[in-house]
């Protein structure tokens, strides 16, 4: 197995060093609109309980001032009940204060957990209003990151550092101005600790930073790459690939090491220089205010008040506070800058534009009038039309038929390489057309074009007569039913699988499907029947065992239109029979659209169409092509065979 490089330079690293401005305040906002009252109501009790906490100093001081003076004047009369009077307040704050820490972290813990719900929902959400583009051209590995690693980093961000931020924040302010109040000298001698500090964070956390960004990537990178491994764990075993696996792994496994270990490496030097920068600070200003007491030095302050032991034991205090408080600031701007970084690639998703619809023409219930004409009705008739609006205010109704028509069409994924070329072709409802060709040729990106999975660059396609730019995708898609060579099953019965291609069907229109598409026998003889329980794709189903539940789901929607991409491609040849027979049922009065390497599938389309680089080379019936003796004609008697 090949030694993983110790020192790997991640791949990944292009990818920002920083998170980008206006992250923070757009979470803040996003934050606001999905709590408008409960986080105002949390805020306010974290600051009572940030400020809360800073003012014991105050109290003290008052405390030591009074003993101090009792005994330089030695009158200790009055002195207890003095000191009671404020020990009372100071319980009752720290009381209030509890209330207020309580309350806020319980209000925390819906606030952050309802906001990642929330933002799941968002996100799932506008996911499912993104065009195929962008699932063919992202990872899915990296795509379940987003749900799973970033929104852990946004949780962390939400229930621990942004509170606790603002909780040191609040508590340096309110240290600050008691300590100017009561000694300024004494607190610029803070400053200048605090100074060394902030510089002494911001140099280590510039460096820890960017390794804990690159582990946020990387860590996406090895979840897309598991994701990987888990989908081919059978390819991986039949040609012996484990070990080859194993050190692609470690690489990857590398990357997320080198980052995370130097990301920690120097988030671990923080605390402890601070730490240690802060104990020194507590000697200087203990010394500096020492020896300004004995001096009987001046001592400019708000207060007014002269150099004295209730002056510099609370100040003391403060110190350590103010330090405590530098060092939780600065222990919290790593788990911060992950925290936007997963943020920002979560609003990057919600930012990614939405599959672009301009249809106005829908798809509606419809009943023949008498003169013959069609109108919409809400009840169901099983008679479809395309509802029409024109600029004039009139309404026209077309029946819905399946007349698929391909005028001059040029089309490509990217704009500077063209897949298909002045493709024109015409399928009337009930016929069948078929696409033969190699692989690449073609044959998908046409059926693609017909769901306005992606849009044509040039020339039409008409449907029923109007062109399918002004239909709306979703009831366009509603007329089509499409079987894929790759067969996805969900989690959940059989019947509620087959019954994915119509919601509203019942469970004996399911059984009608299944038994169209020749998958009802075998249904029956599973354990539970019907209701037996699918998971993991359909993993304790032959592959084509799905293939028919594919095909009977798409019966079940009983489409005008049927396309079927090599749907018997992994159905044996005795099974080919039964599901062809079913074809042929349900494909009378539609129009059906066959992809398949297996000749003997298509010798009964009314068309065939050769393909070959996004052109198409033949067309005809079987007889035709093979008097033609042209491609057709050398794949069918196998002197030429399909790549």
């Amino acid at each position: 197995m090949a030694k993983a490089n110790k020192n790997p330079v991640p791949a990944t690293t292009a990818r920002g060093q920083r998170a980008p401005k206006g992250v923070l305040r757009r979470l803040l906002r996003t934050l606001f609109e999905f709590y408008p009252v409960l986080l105002p109501v949390t805020l306010v009790c974290i600051l009572i309980n940030a400020i809360v906490s800073s003012v014991p100093a105050v109290f003290m001081q008052n405390i030591i001032a009074i003993v101090d003076d009792s005994y330089k004047s030695g009158d200790w009369a009055g002195v207890s009940g003095q000191i009671l009077g404020l020990v009372g307040i100071l319980v009752v704050m720290y009381v209030i204060s509890l209330v207020a820490g309580f309350a806020y972290t319980q209000l925390m813990a819906i606030i952050t957990q309802g906001s990642l719900k929330k933002m799941r929902e968002k996100m799932f959400d506008h996911m499912q209003d993104l065009p195929i583009r962008y699932f063919d051209t992202h990872g899915h590995g990296d795509i379940m990151s987003y749900y799973t690693n970033d929104v852990d980093t946004l949780r962390q961000l939400i229930s621990q550092s942004l509170p606790q931020m603002l909780i040191s924040g609040v508590t340096l302010l309110t240290v600050f101005c008691i300590m100017m109040y009561y000694s300024v000298i004494l607190g610029f001698v803070v400053i200048l600790g605090v100074v060394l500090m902030t510089l002494s964070a911001k140099f280590i956390t510039a460096r820890s930073s960017k390794f804990f960004l690159r582990q946020q990537v990387t860590i996406a990178k090895a979840e897309a790459f598991m994701e990987e491994m888990m989908t081919g764990q059978k390819v991986i075993k039949v040609f012996c690939h484990e070990e080859g696996a194993k050190a692609d792994f470690d690489k990857v496994n590398e990357e997320i090491f080198y980052n995370a270990r130097n990301g920690n490496r120097f988030a671990n030097i923080l605390m402890p220089l601070l730490g240690n920068i802060g104990n020194v600070m507590y000697v200087v200003v203990a010394l500096i205010g020492g020896a300004l007491m004995l001096a009987h030095a001046p001592n400019p302050s708000i207060a007014g008040m002269a150099f004295s032991i209730s002056i510099v034991v609370p100040f003391l205090n403060m110190t350590k506070q103010f330090a405590g408080a530098i060092g939780q600031v600065s222990n919290q701007v790593n788990m911060v800058i992950m925290g936007l970084a997963g943020a920002h690639r979560l609003f990057a998703l919600l930012d990614e534009e939405p599959e672009v619809d301009e249809g106005y023409v829908t798809l509606v219930n419809a009943k023949e009038n008498a003169d013959g004409s069609l109108s919409e009705c809400k009840e169901r008739t099983n008679v479809w039309a395309w509802k029409h609006p024109h600029h004039d205010g009139t309404v026209t109704y077309t029946r819905l038929q399946g007349d698929v028509r391909f005028f001059d069409v040029d089309f490509g994924y990217t704009p500077e390489k063209m897949v298909l070329h002045n493709v024109s072709l015409y399928a009337k409802p009930g016929q069948k057309l078929a696409f033969v060709g190699s692989t690449g040729a073609g044959k998908t990106t046409i059926t693609n074009l017909i769901n306005r999975f992606y849009d044509i660059e040039d020339g039409k396609i008409r449907y029923d007569g109007i062109n399918i730019n002004k239909i709306k995708k979703a009831d366009l898609r509603h007329s089509l039913g499409i079987v894929l060579q790759d067969t996805n099953l969900f989690t959940g019965t059989v019947m509620e699988n087959i019954r994915y291609g119509n919601l509203d069907a019942c469970d004996e229109e399911c059984i009608a499907a299944a038994q169209l598409a020749g998958a009802d026998d075998f249904i029956r003889r599973l354990p539970e029947g019907y209701n037996t329980m699918l998971t993991g794709n359909g993993a304790n189903l032959s592959q084509g065992q799905r293939q028919l539940l594919a095909i009977a789901r798409a019966a079940v929607a009983d489409p005008p239109v049927m396309i079927m991409d090599e749907a018997t491609s992994s159905i044996d040849t005795r099974t080919e029979a039964i599901v062809q027979r079913g074809m042929d049922a349900l494909m009378t009065g539609r129009t059906v659209f066959v992809i398949a390497h297996r000749l003997s599938t298509v010798r009964n389309s009314n068309a065939i169409m050769v393909l070959d680089h996004g052109r198409i080379i033949e067309r005809g019936t079987h007889e035709d092509l093979l008097k033609l003796k042209g491609t057709y004609y050398q794949l069918y008697t196998g002197a030429l065979e399909l790549d």
